[in-house]
């Protein structure tokens, strides 16, 4: 029983990785990811863009919202996505919409590498995570969030959406740390993407200046920067080695 189990697993994950791979390769074949935060993709595209989101706003939100989970589902990783929501929806439109769809996302990656390949995960990253284990196996809500807060402590996107697959912990703690710790930095870059959309709406040749100088560029990357400072403190107090 437990052998055929565990075959239905690997057929299941070899299926999940082909799945996978094709979506990278027609993600690929279609979009540049760096069209989302190339300025002059965002400046010769802005017309067409906002002109379609005010006439179909529902279907684009729904659109987007999906596409935000299947990208964080395939690649894992989320700042284009949150300056480009920015832009389209605005700072507090778009946070809520970036941030709840890749919360779901990241849950989804969660639980299903959590299936598929839970002993890889462990091979690989137990030793290397082992201090934080026992941080989070105290408290697995609060650490996480935390965890999420301070940005994962330079760990990648995708290792912090997998890495409490070393400490079981439960899918519910998983969404609301997940979507608590990440608003204050996806808040910030959702609000610089929204920043840009109102620059380009005033000025038709933008330079260095004129964008650093912008309160809806330079408010936000302050914030982001106390963020950061707050981030190291809190890293500091609740995650020592």
């Amino acid at each position: 029983m437990n052998l055929n189990l565990s075959n239905l697993k690997v057929i299941l994950g070899v299926i999940y990785l082909v799945i996978i791979s094709a979506g990278l390769f027609l993600l690929f074949s279609t979009i540049d990811p760096q069209d989302l935060i190339s300025y002059e993709f965002i400046k010769s595209n802005k017309d067409i863009f906002l002109q379609y989101k005010n006439e179909n706003l529902v279907s684009l939100t729904v659109l987007f919202f999906i596409f935000c989970i299947i990208w964080v589902l395939l690649l894992g990783f989320a700042l284009p996505l949150l300056l480009f929501s920015g832009f389209i929806f605005g700072k507090w439109w778009g946070t809520f919409i970036v941030l709840t769809s890749t919360t779901i996302g990241a849950t989804a990656l969660y639980i299903i590498v959590g299936f598929f390949f839970r002993d890889l995960i462990e091979k690989y990253l137990k030793i290397k995570f082992s201090k934080l284990v026992k941080f989070f196996k105290k408290n697995d809500t609060i650490y996480f969030m935390i965890y999420r807060f301070v940005g994962g402590g330079g760990a990648p996107y995708p290792i912090q959406n997998i890495l409490p697959i070393l400490f079981n912990m439960p899918v519910k703690n998983y969404v609301i740390a997940t979507f608590v710790g990440s608003l204050p930095a996806m808040f910030i870059t959702v609000s610089i993407g929204s920043g840009l959309e109102n620059i380009l709406n005033k000025n038709e040749k933008i330079t260095f200046f004129s964008v650093i100088s912008s309160p809806e560029i330079y408010i936000p990357v302050v914030g982001f920067f106390i963020i950061l400072i707050i981030a190291f403190f809190v890293k500091k107090k609740y995650l020592k080695k």
